[in-house]
């Protein structure tokens, strides 16, 4: 199983760098931020300096969306850092939650999403593609490589996945709902005729190691209010009843009233209260180092390739010093 690190772009930009340093220094593969340029910096300028201050290190977002930037532009930055530091990146994309609400703009639709993934993976590979109707080409790429890998929860962004993407982001860790999900992508890649165990699964989710339950659980309550962003949108559009989607997933929003994105991915945040103690604990990794490889054991078990942690709380480098030290000997064994 490899290992990511999540941050947001907070300034100083230099401390994100020397996390990401440290990380590669533990053991993990890739260095993952939230692009959300309102909100936080703009993070390509920040990768570069941590593709410089690395050796091996994979960075991406998680995730970019195909509005906040031209396709052309965003697949022209990829190929650009590529270029530079040897194929070290990777696209994470969804449909805009943040970056797009911020800015009075509805997240994108599925379809547009579909036709930035392939125009996206085209462009930066130095393929032609369509943009906005008219065919382009990068004419200087040479050997590039772009995966592309797509978050999602509902089941028409599951699909999509499955037929376009080549990994999977799925923005939780409990197991059951793993398991639901990464059947439904798998499934939607054999009946595109892919084949599925190609698509890399994926898994991010706050990790807090500490034996104090109670405070791990209101570092990374914010988590289940992101979360639940999402999930309120497929409640509006599938019904809290129909099927559509594990009810595991969408009952826990009941009391759900509203969401201020000031304190987006921040611990204390005001709008997440409605988020009950047993969601941290299913969607998150807390506790002892030993509870974390007993929970990574088993999503391992279910097929992920990769678990992603969102360090957005007050232990940032004891948990990356944790997982170095503990946990990723423990699972690439």
């Amino acid at each position: 199983m490899d290992f990511g690190l999540v941050l947001q772009t907070d300034p100083p930009a230099a401390e994100v760098v020397e996390l990401m340093r440290r990380a590669e220094g533990a053991g993990f593969t890739h260095g993952w931020t939230f692009d959300s340029v309102v909100l936080w910096q703009e993070p390509f300028v920040i990768y570069s300096r941590v593709l410089e201050h690395t050796e091996r290190l994979i960075v991406g977002p998680m995730v970019t969306n195909p509005s906040t930037r031209t396709w052309e532009v965003t697949a022209s930055t990829f190929a650009t850092l590529n270029e530079m530091y040897g194929n070290r990146t990777v696209c994470g994309i969804g449909r805009g939650d943040s970056a797009m609400r911020v800015a009075g703009r509805k997240p994108n639709t599925l379809a547009r999403l579909g036709q930035a993934i392939d125009a996206i993976r085209d462009l930066a590979e130095g393929r032609e593609a369509v943009v906005d109707g008219t065919s382009v080409q990068i004419p200087w790429v040479e050997n590039g490589r772009l995966p592309v890998w797509m978050a999602a929860y509902g089941p028409k962004a599951l699909a999509l996945t499955g037929r376009k993407a080549d990994g999977f982001i799925l923005q939780l860790a409990d197991l059951y709902l793993t398991e639901w999900m990464i059947k439904a992508v798998r499934t939607a890649a054999a009946e595109a005729g892919r084949d599925p165990a190609a698509l890399t699964i994926c898994v991010a989710a706050p990790a807090y190691v500490g034996d104090d339950l109670d405070y791990a659980r209101e570092q990374c309550r914010w988590f289940g209010g992101m979360v639940g962003n999402h999930v309120a949108d497929l409640v509006r559009r599938y019904g809290e009843h129909s099927g559509a989607v594990p009810e595991a997933l969408t009952a826990y929003i009941k009391g759900r009233a509203g969401y201020d994105y000031a304190h987006h991915g921040r611990t204390g945040h005001p709008s997440t209260g409605f988020v009950p103690d047993e969601i941290v604990d299913h969607f998150c990794l807390l506790g002892p180092v030993e509870a974390h490889i007993e929970k990574l054991r088993g999503l391992r078990a279910l097929g992920v390739d990769q678990f992603a942690i969102y360090a957005m709380h007050d232990a940032k480098e004891a948990t990356i010093d944790a997982y170095g030290e503990h946990v990723i000997p423990a699972l690439t064994d």
